[in-house]
């Protein structure tokens, strides 16, 4: 594959649908490609915000618009079957989080009007969350790790080390067993300390994990009871070097 290749997969690679082979080498790029670098994390930081919208009815009319203007989008073409599937999966998760999104926006602003109180209570902590995520992945000093979550999906943890903050990204994660919960763990040498729970509804998500990063080495995910744990009780699914 090409250095003009390599260029050219960064949304694919912030939406983690490249394939084994081709992430392994555009991560090896990425290590030597500032440009790409700070594309993947405002990638990332745009993914991120979409994904923690709210996911309400879209406004009527709203797809028919959507697909107008998607149709109006000139595309590169397939230079391999490889790149046609990848291509494809990019441009379905990326419509749908449009949709998503826009819809989240449309749909709130009737919400509010309706339950002000309580909307905009939700609104602010969302707001917020979004925030935080997105400030860590376009930190200048974010680094990512990722690795397969045992038998439940893909994770990955950006982490930067000037905002003291880490972000955890799922993709694909499975629904865990009825009255648990997917717990997120900061390694600190032997000991790990909480650092938040997943979403048990959401498959895909991006978690602001709580505490600092401090002195961890590593971030770890077990199965936990609903509510947490205040240590593991399982062996961790993944447990991910934090990048220095």
């Amino acid at each position: 594959m090409t250095t003009a290749e390599l260029h050219t997969l960064t949304g694919a690679y912030a939406l983690d649908a490249l394939e084994e082979e081709e992430r392994l080498a555009f991560e090896r790029h990425l290590a030597r490609c500032e440009s790409c670098g700070q594309e993947v994390r405002e990638l990332t930081a745009t993914a991120a915000r979409l994904g923690l919208a709210a996911s309400l009815p879209a406004p009527p009319g709203l797809k028919v618009q959507v697909m107008g203007r998607v149709a109006e989008v000139r595309q590169q073409p397939p230079d391999s079957a490889s790149a046609s599937r990848r291509r494809g999966r990019v441009m379905r998760w990326a419509l749908a989080a449009c949709l998503a999104g826009v819809a989240a926006l449309g749909g709130t602003t009737l919400w509010q009007y309706q339950r002000a109180d309580e909307a905009g209570h939700e609104a602010r902590e969302a707001r917020a969350e979004a925030e935080r995520v997105a400030r860590v992945l376009s930190a200048p000093d974010a680094r990512m790790a990722s690795t397969d979550v045992d038998g439940a999906g893909r994770g990955s943890v950006v982490v930067s080390r000037g905002q003291d903050e880490a972000v955890f990204i799922t993709s694909g994660m499975a629904e865990p067993p009825e009255g648990k919960v997917y717990q997120l763990w900061f390694a600190d040498g032997d000991r790990m300390r909480p650092a938040g729970l997943m979403n048990p509804s959401r498959t895909d998500q991006s978690v602001p994990m709580t505490g600092s990063v401090g002195a961890a080495s590593a971030v770890g995910v077990t199965l936990e009871p609903a509510g947490g744990s205040e240590q593991p009780t399982t062996s961790p699914l993944a447990l991910l070097r934090l990048p220095a």
